[in-house]
């Protein structure tokens, strides 16, 4: 009992933690989608300086990937050279 009420307290933790973790970042990103200004502050602490085009595009971007049952975008697959 000494050793797994400490286990399970931290596998608990750790859930709990997780869940809330998961919960403020979707609202965050929720956030972001509808203030520019917060898109435009995270991207320059990322080291990236937005125009109006990609501000709109990330924006979009993030419409789409926020809304439910909508399947994610395809990857795009790296083209060869041709010609070879």
């Amino acid at each position: 009992m000494n050793i797994a009420l400490p286990i399970i307290t931290l596998v608990v933790g750790l859930i709990g933690g997780f869940a809330i973790g998961v919960f403020y970042l979707r609202r965050q990103m929720t956030t972001m989608q509808n203030d520019p200004e917060m898109l435009q502050k995270v991207a320059k602490q990322m080291g990236y300086n937005l125009n109006n085009k990609q501000m709109q595009r990330a924006q979009q971007m993030l419409k789409n990937n926020n809304q439910p049952g909508r399947p994610a975008p395809a990857a795009r697959q790296k083209q060869g050279r041709k010609g070879r």
